[in-house]
């Protein structure tokens, strides 16, 4: 039995000792009670059975006590909470990205904090602090009389304070006797296992003080701005004083406030001997003098990769028993801060531009012809965004308001439907709100290393303060032609060549249910023969349904599932081809992934190792054997076929635009109406993909050029690219297997990228009133 155990079993046999020595003499007492007051007056009776029913509930309460014990923390957790330390998370070069701290905090000796600070706490929290042992019964005697009187006091020592510091679930932050109890157990138990010193260090490290500050270093530099070794008495008394009551005695929003209760603090100082009567008068005289500064968090606010890490790890840490407030681990994350910061500067930039072309677009009737954002950007000033829309769309308009929680409200309390709508409609800047919100262009990015798995970059939208929704990993939206690579790889792995022809022509498809479906192609159709290659190419909607139908929708499902699509639904209607079932940013990118890996797929990993506080490894998700989701041999002519849509079909701008000359392969996408759009490119050492759209997708780019994933989508990840090739970060002379060294091709003209359906069909998978809205086509400005 180690030392531990040994001390909290003695408090336990404390407790029995106690408890069955009171027992006994109770028995005792019961056999002789009868014949001790026969006889007696009968005051003298009632005084006897009252005193003798107060000893009964003495013992009720010695036998709870014992029951709490154990439920109580122990030695153990004592120790741990001591030497506690937040856990990190670093990127891939080390650098701390967020921490699971309770507060900013620095541990500080008690040998560094200024001894006017350790006079005052005990002056006014615990004068007998030195002379009890965890519980000051004297001191809760006076606090009950001072209540029955209409004084209410508090009657805890420092310890019992420090325990509810230390363990505030396990206590309970309820006003009961259950607490009380609790809180004098553990106090007895800290009083046992440590100094007076370390007790006093452990209460000043873990106090909060407001304004994300945990423990006295910290408070003296927020509201002094120095360390607390360096506190003066009236410092000191002031930070003491908060400890009544950090909101009521605030020295920056109650100034007046907290210097009466400075004042307190001092005259109890006084009262104890730190300094004499005309010391107290000339101090209590002082004004209050303040030098708040708020401190900077250390590793920043959080972002959306960080957010997922935690929400992550605190999934682990249960269910593997580990405390992540306490245990000070390393948690290794496999984020490139170069990368990263590469990606959210093409989200910004990129998203921006997008942004003033879908406010200047829907500004007016007309539409500017130009493919170049700076025409846009130039114009926003002059505009007023989505005037147009708003105009054109009163219906919607109403929709947006009716769903707004408002108007529920309004409607909830008792306000007639057309009321609460016509009143909540007034409130311009209300209404203001709203329509920002509706018409803020959103986007996502992450890029995936194919090699390991290990998530490099991840941007969840333009600002994560503004939007904390999660376009990479929460967001499910309708992929368009991104998912065609799963049909046309299902179909070498049927057998089927990239030569295989196919005639361009709209055809009937009738699905299970007897509904027919007829998918056509913004470009129309020629009529011709064309390579099963080039309608990969070219994004041809008609080519990609005849595919599907010589494959089948079962081994297209198979592959995107071994692909990456693990975690969305995939409704098996034929539409499904033309990528009508919502999934993430983050399935599509590692599907994406694994074709570049030659059809090994490997799990997303986002923590690469967790380490102890000592070191030592705890946890190793690198290195994962991977899965065979693919043959090598189709995902070699699968990634083929993909260099042919940077190179002459609808992904040539990250090439023209972009300078990229690597040896690279993607897919664009772009779903009905120009709702959304995607862009993913493949790079031997990297895989990286974007999302572009609004959060409600009712809400979409005017023109069918600005809506398509092949000249929105793709400017965020061209930009990234680029960057990362600049920087260095990426080898330009990689090549994929079956690939030749690295030259500037010849770029031809694409055509535009298609939508998946024809206005009017009904397609399995999309709702009739996105399926039977109008085509916007590309508009000019009328000549004047």
């Amino acid at each position: 039995m180690d030392q531990d155990e040994k001390t909290e079993n003695g408090i336990r046999q404390q407790a029995k000792e106690l408890f069955g020595s009171a027992s006994n003499r109770a028995r005792q007492g019961v056999g002789q009670a009868h014949g001790f007051l026969a006889g007696r007056p009968r005051w003298e009776q009632v005084l006897l059975v009252g005193l003798g029913s107060m000893a009964g509930l003495l013992l009720l309460l010695l036998a709870y006590l014992l029951i709490l014990i154990p439920l109580t923390p122990g030695i153990a957790d004592l120790k741990q909470v001591s030497s506690a330390r937040p856990s990190v998370i670093l990127s891939s070069d080390g650098k701390e990205l967020g921490t699971f701290e309770q507060g900013l905090q620095e541990r500080v000796k008690l040998s560094q904090v200024s001894p006017h600070v350790v006079s005052a706490l005990i002056a006014t929290e615990d004068h007998r602090f030195y002379d009890h042992h965890g519980v000051d019964f004297t001191r809760i005697a006076g606090a009950l009389v001072a209540s029955l009187k209409g004084d209410a006091q508090g009657g805890s020592t420092i310890t019992q304070q420090l325990a509810r510091n230390m363990f505030p679930e396990e206590i309970g932050r309820a006003r009961s006797i259950n607490r009380k109890l609790k809180e004098l157990i553990t106090a007895v138990k800290i009083e046992n296992t440590y100094s007076k010193t370390e007790i006093l260090e452990a209460y000043l490290n873990t106090v909060p003080f407001l304004y994300n500050a945990r423990g006295i270093e910290m408070a003296a530099r927020t509201y002094f701005d120095k360390p607390a070794a360096k506190l003066d008495v009236l410092e000191a008394a002031t930070l003491v004083g908060m400890l009544k009551g950090t909101y009521y005695y605030n020295p920056v929003t109650n100034p007046e406030r907290s210097l009466a209760r400075r004042n307190v603090v001092l005259g109890q100082m006084f009262k104890h001997g730190a300094f004499n009567s005309a010391r107290f008068e000339a101090l209590k005289k002082r004004p209050m003098k303040l030098h708040f500064e708020r401190q900077v968090e250390r590793s920043g606010r959080d972002n959306h990769f960080t957010a997922y890490v935690r929400k992550w790890l605190l999934e682990w840490a249960d269910g593997n028993d580990y405390d992540l407030a306490l245990d000070g681990l390393k948690v290794e994350t496999t984020l490139d801060p170069d990368l990263q910061a590469a990606a959210t500067r093409a989200v910004e930039r990129q998203a921006a531009a997008l942004q003033a072309v879908a406010d200047v677009e829907w500004a007016h009737s007309w539409v500017p012809g130009s493919t170049s954002t700076s025409t846009f950007t130039s114009m926003r000033e002059d505009v007023t965004p989505f005037e147009y829309y708003w105009q054109t769309h009163p219906a919607q308009l109403d929709a947006f308001i009716r769903e707004s929680s408002a108007y529920r409200r309004a409607v909830e309390g008792g306000e007639a439907p057309t009321a609460a709508l016509k009143r909540v409609k007034a409130d311009r800047d209300w209404l203001r709100t709203l329509k920002d919100a509706k018409t803020r262009l959103e986007a996502g990015f992450v890029a995936i290393d194919p090699t390991t798995g290990e998530v490099k970059a991840w941007v969840g939208s333009r600002d994560f303060a503004r939007d904390q929704f999660d376009h990479v990993a929460q967001a499910a939206r309708q992929p368009g032609s991104t998912f065609k690579p799963f049909v046309y790889g299902a179909a070498l792995e049927s057998g089927l060549a990239p030569e295989h022809p196919y005639v361009d022509a709209v055809m009937d498809i009738r699905a299970a249910d007897g509904t027919v479906w007829r998918p056509t192609d913004m470009s129309g159709t020629s009529g011709r023969r064309m390579t099963m290659r080039d309608g990969l190419v070219y994004s041809k909607n008609t080519i990609t349904a005849q595919v599907m139908q010589d494959v089948g929708l079962p081994p297209i499902v198979k592959l995107a599932r071994n692909l990456g699509i693990r975690q969305s639904k995939l409704a098996q209607v034929p539409s499904l081809a033309l990528g009508t079932s919502p999934v993430t940013l983050l399935e599509m990118v590692s599907s994406y992934a694994t074709i570049a890996a030659q059809g090994e797929y490997r799990k997303p990993v986002f923590v690469r190792r967790i380490l102890d506080r000592d070191g030592k490894v705890v946890a190793d998700f690198a290195n994962i054997a991977p899965e065979r989701a693919m043959s090598q041999a189709a995902s070699t002519t699968l990634i083929d076929m993909l260099r042919g849509v940077v190179n002459r079909g609808t992904g040539t701008a990250v090439r023209s635009r972009f300078g990229i000359y690597g040896d690279v392969a993607g897919k664009t996408g772009t779903t009905q109406n120009n709702a959304d759009g995607w862009f993913i490119l493949m790079h031997p050492n990297l895989v990286a993909g974007s999302w572009v759209g609004f959060n409600d997708n009712r809400v979409t780019m005017r023109s069918s050029y600005w809506g398509q994933g092949g000249h929105n989508a793709i400017l965020l990840v061209g930009d990234f690219f680029k960057s990362a090739f600049d920087a260095g970060k990426l080898d330009r002379e990689a090549i994929f297997p079956g690939g030749r060294p690295a030259a500037a091709p010849r770029i031809e003209q694409s055509e535009p990228e298609e939508e998946f359906i024809e206005p009017g069909d009904l397609v399995e998978g999309v709702p009739s009133d996105e399926a039977s809205r109008p085509n916007l086509r590309r508009r000019t400005r009328p000549s004047r």
